[in-house]
């Protein structure tokens, strides 16, 4: 067991000493995200809770947020001496003089899950009488004498009385309650990167650097050389520091980075608040916290899976990185948000006295001016109809009135609330930034768990639908002046623009074998009506558009298409005040291979289908038709059928026909089939009961038979195992037809669909005499 601690310690010696980790990690990403957010909005990250002040020595508590020393001693609250709450309770004694608060329990930390367990559980806290901290935080008083709670009086911190026993403090933040052990507020870890962050951003607030270069009255610097380590201002950057040659290679800053990269003030060394004597020098992964070899040794995290901690450090600090670009662009979203409210806003508010502008629409045509000329234009046709018009003419101004007022208050109120988001999100993007410039590897990871979440959850913040305008700018009310005077009770309102193109939905246009469906909808923030909507496709060869749809849904499946085609298809909307604009062209491609299956729908009743509808039998002797559920006018197409069972030597038949043919006869008995029918022994072709073509070469269980259908040749050709059974069979082929069969119950077949030319044949041949073999 002692040699195995020896390599341990060993491994942690070399791979995790944190006083010799340094950063790979470059800030470029992160200083370009500064340049876009002001510095001033991450001051509220920065101050206290309890005193509203810039943290001063900020320890970091369990539930990881952070608060004063001073304030924290401020805050404690002392349990009873003589037990603890929990002892109280169990001993069922009513003699406490203390009534104890119902605080926040959903978070109960303990050794398992969050390293904390050494501090105590989070309990109940007596009931006192309770002040205000200058930012409504509520603030127990100590149970105890205890000195005026500020800051300079942590100068030392021997001076300060000890921390009473039994003490117990809430977080002022989420309102978690924590027993305090006999380390007293010791027990905390310091914030050192906050405290650093703090120190950084009140420099920033001191007079600006000026540049070095100058010789008289010297500019404000904008950047500084860190190779050259010189502050340059812009016309001696470009004067003295031209971007080319060698200074090319060097990196440019702002001025304040540049001043905290010339502080030469040394790192301190991070040390375990459990055993103050040792380094921080590891990362325990199950508690998610820095650790020394002393708590790896005798502590509660020695069976803990450990890492080294320079490496977590990186992987942190890349995590925080990757989630603060993320937040990043939801900020920059969310400015660009806030400038299109405060347009809508300009729009909507009317300037100050007469001609202010407002929308109106006129006819066909939409007049961009304001709301007082829209009630000009009202008073005007209302005045026009005398005295009965009066009273219907002050309903409809209160109604114009609401509206306007109505629209701005729903965008002043998206306005705010944006605006507060934006404050806080950009705030905590500072903040993080300067986190992670932050060298002390454990001080980071005390905090970076929670930054992360912090981050994450703020990006959720900005989800869908946040940066979308709750209100149109625009007025889309006209009135209509037509009406008769004996109908002015009715005056009210009328839509009188065309609909807004419709918007393709294309996550949901899809195409099916020769089938396309279409789906649409109408622009998000359109108000006007819409009556219906007309789809309209091409004939999938570049010709003429046509009407296939006209109606108020707003999906549509078109059957019937031809294979291997490209068709285009718009929708337009219309209402009783005209048609709209037709939306962009979509192009739909249909299946290059048919596939298809038997149709049950058009098949005879004594067909029996299964496998899908691929096999079908039949329970009659008589022979009965059944059909395949795709039709075929345009292109090359070839299909099979296996005979599965083949008994008393039937006449079963395989061709085309059209959707009207007879389904009680021989397939090729009547003029709407072109069939071969074929026993064990020879075939025949036969149209409208004509037999023509007797050839040798039968079918039996297992054959193949074949159907190729070449619309662009206009012929019929069939085969038995893969061989051209006879001539062309049928020629001059035109018009629209259905692979189909006909047989009796002693013959079983399956359907084989999606299959390519067979590869004798070449389409589109000029010759169509005799055999194409």
């Amino acid at each position: 067991m002692d040699a195995e601690k020896d390599d341990r310690w060993q491994y942690t010696q070399q791979h995790s000493d944190s006083s010799n980790i340094t950063t790979s990690l470059e800030l470029g990403d992160t200083i370009s995200l500064r340049s876009e957010f002001k510095m001033d909005e991450m001051e509220e990250e920065l101050k206290c809770p309890v005193c509203g002040s810039f943290f001063r020595e900020p320890i970091l508590l369990p539930c990881s947020h952070n608060i004063c020393l001073a304030c924290a001693r401020n805050i404690l609250v002392q349990t009873p001496d003589a037990e603890s709450p929990q002892s109280s309770r169990a001993s069922g004694s009513g003699l406490s003089d203390y009534d104890y608060l119902d605080l926040d329990k959903m978070s109960l930390y303990s050794e398992a899950d969050s390293g904390y367990g050494s501090y105590g559980g989070f309990v109940s806290a007596p009931t006192t009488p309770c002040q205000k901290s200058p930012n409504g935080v509520r603030v127990f008083p100590p149970a105890v004498p205890q000195p005026p709670a500020q800051h300079h009086l942590l100068g030392h911190q021997g001076s300060l009385p000890p921390i009473p026993r039994n003490s117990c403090i809430t977080c002022p933040q989420c309102h978690r309650s924590l027993n305090l052990d006999e380390r007293g507020l010791r027990g905390f870890a310091k914030n050192r990167v906050l405290e650093g962050v703090v120190d950084r951003y009140q420099q920033s607030k001191a007079a600006a650097l000026k540049c070095q270069l100058c010789e008289k009255s010297p500019k404000e610097a904008t950047v500084m050389c860190e190779q050259c380590d010189v502050f340059y201002c812009d016309p001696c950057r470009l004067r003295c520091h031209p971007p080319r040659g060698p200074l090319a290679k060097h990196r440019l800053v702002p001025p304040a980075h540049g001043r905290v990269s010339r502080r030469t003030s040394p790192r301190k060394i991070s040390t375990c608040t459990e055993h103050e004597l040792e380094n921080l020098s590891m990362y325990c992964v199950q508690c998610k916290m820095p650790v020394c070899y002393q708590c790896l040794e005798e502590g509660k995290h020695g069976t803990h899976e450990v890492k080294a901690l320079g490496a977590m450090w990186k992987l942190h600090k890349g995590q925080l990185s990757q989630a603060l670009n993320i937040l990043s662009d939801r900020a920059t979203e969310a400015k660009e948000f806030l400038v299109q409210l405060r347009n809508m806003v300009q729009h909507i508010q009317p300037a100050d006295g007469p001609g202010r502008p407002l929308l109106v629409t006129s006819g066909w045509g939409t007049l961009k001016e304001n709301g007082v000329e829209f009630e000009a234009c009202l008073v005007a046709q209302c005045d026009a109809l005398i005295d009965a018009l009066n009273r219907r003419k002050a309903q409809l101004l209160t109604r114009v009135n609401k509206e306007h007022e109505h629209k701005l208050k729903v965008v002043r109120d998206q306005i705010s609330h944006c605006t507060v988001k934006l404050r806080q999100t950009t705030g905590l993007m500072e903040y993080c930034v300067e986190v992670i410039k932050e060298n002390d590897p454990s001080g980071f990871l005390q905090i970076s768990d929670a930054l992360i979440r912090r981050v994450h959850m703020t990006e959720g913040q900005w989800g869908k639908g946040t940066l979308t305008p709750r209100m149109t700018s625009d007025f889309d009310l006209t009135l209509d002046s037509g009406p008769l005077l004996q109908t002015i009770h009715q005056l009210d309102f009328v839509q009188m623009k065309v609909p807004a193109a419709p918007m393709l939905q294309l996550e949901e246009c899809c195409t099916i074998n020769n089938s396309a469906t279409l789906s649409w909808k109408q622009p998000p923030l359109s108000t006007i009506a819409v009556d219906g909507y007309i789809l309209e496709l091409d004939d999938g060869n570049g010709g003429q558009y046509r009407e296939v749809y006209v109606g108020t849904e707003t999906i549509c499946t078109v059957d019937g298409l031809h294979y291997n085609s490209t068709y285009m298809s718009r929708v337009k909307a219309f209402n009783t005040s005209g048609v709209g604009q037709y939306s962009k062209i979509l192009a739909m491609q249909t299946s290059e291979i048919a596939w298809f299956t038997f149709d049950p729908a058009s098949a005879h009743p004594d067909i029996i289908l299964s496998n899908d509808n691929l096999t079908v039998t039949c329970n009659s002797y008589d022979d009965r038709v059944v059909m395949g559920n795709s039709g075929f006018s345009r292109g090359v197409h070839y299909w099979e059928i296996t005979v599965d069972r083949y008994d008393n030597h039937p006449d079963p038949a395989f061709g085309v026909a059209r959707g009207d043919v007879l389904k009680d006869v021989m397939l090729g008995k009547d003029d709407r089939a072109w069939a071969m029918y074929v026993d064990n022994n020879r075939s025949w072709f036969m149209h409208n009961n004509s037999h023509t073509n007797r050839t040798d070469g039968g079918v039996s269980k297992g054959a193949t038979v074949g159907v190729l259908l070449d619309f662009t040749r206009r012929v019929l050709i069939f085969l038995i195992n893969d061989e051209q059974q006879g001539p062309v069979a049928f020629e001059g082929i035109e018009g629209l037809y259905y692979p189909a069969i006909s047989l009796n119950r002693n013959v079983q077949v399956t359907l084989h669909t999606g299959l390519p030319i067979p590869d004798f044949y070449t389409p589109g041949e000029a010759d169509l005499s005799g055999s194409v073999c």
